[in-house]
């Protein structure tokens, strides 16, 4: 019998992403939940001390950290069942394209915003994140803004990702009380991620709104102007 289990928590997108992709093969996995904070966690120090973040799987005994790379492994592993990555392989490599897009591009502007206290570096952020955002309105113009990226019409490997910009972003945002994903400069996403969010298996296996907005309120760092500006 094979042993699979994943070291998570339940905040991160990241640990999310494994979770679906497991549930969509219909793997059974035991789920360890870190402990806080993450970066000193022993478990996370032990098993991914590169990186010394979550998610890290381990199949059979064997670990393996980042939820992209997870998310290939589990879909080569198990052959069976849904496929995560679209079979045609321009699809696919798109899916990857724009994967490494959202992690690589988007995340760290996200993670600037969202923790940074400098008042001018979060307000950079949020622009520069803005202009990225762009560019993903603009693909889903292409993509006749499918709900299903790529045209093949089930959850798969882009939906999951994305789950960074179509369900976390809004809850960050509104914690923050800042405007960055609106329907009027980014019609397409709202409504990709609308459908998204309407499908039953996506409502299902994410966290609860509200329990994740408390989170941010309480860790977050709001936009607050400097003091010097304040007293003009």
């Amino acid at each position: 019998m094979e042993e699979v289990k994943l070291l998570g928590f339940w905040v991160s997108p990241f640990s999310i992403r494994v979770e679906m992709a497991l549930k969509l093969k219909g793997i059974e996995y035991e789920y360890i939940e870190a402990q806080l904070p993450i970066k000193k966690c022993p478990k996370i120090v032990k098993y991914n001390p590169i990186y010394k973040k979550v998610p890290v799987f381990f199949h059979n005994g064997k670990p393996i950290p980042e939820s992209l790379v997870i998310l290939e492994y589990i879909d080569e592993n198990w052959e069976d069942g849904t496929s995560l990555l679209p079979k045609d392989p321009y699809q696919r490599a798109m899916a990857r394209f724009w994967a490494k897009f959202m992690d690589e591009k988007c995340l760290p502007e996200i993670i600037k915003f969202c923790y940074d206290s400098n008042y001018e570096v979060k307000v950079k952020a949020m622009g520069e994140l803005q202009e990225l955002l762009k560019l993903l309105e603009n693909e889903l113009i292409k993509d006749n803004n499918n709900i299903f990226f790529g045209g093949e019409n089930k959850v798969g490997y882009m939906e999951i990702v994305s789950i960074l910009i179509t369900y976390w972003l809004g809850v960050m945002q509104e914690a923050l009380e800042v405007d960055i994903l609106n329907k009027k400069e980014f019609p397409n996403i709202c409504e990709w991620a609308d459908k998204l969010m309407s499908c039953s298996f996506m409502k299902e296996n994410l966290p609860p709104r509200e329990k994740l907005l408390a989170f941010y309120k309480e860790y977050a760092q709001p936009l607050v102007l400097p003091n010097n500006e304040l007293s003009q």
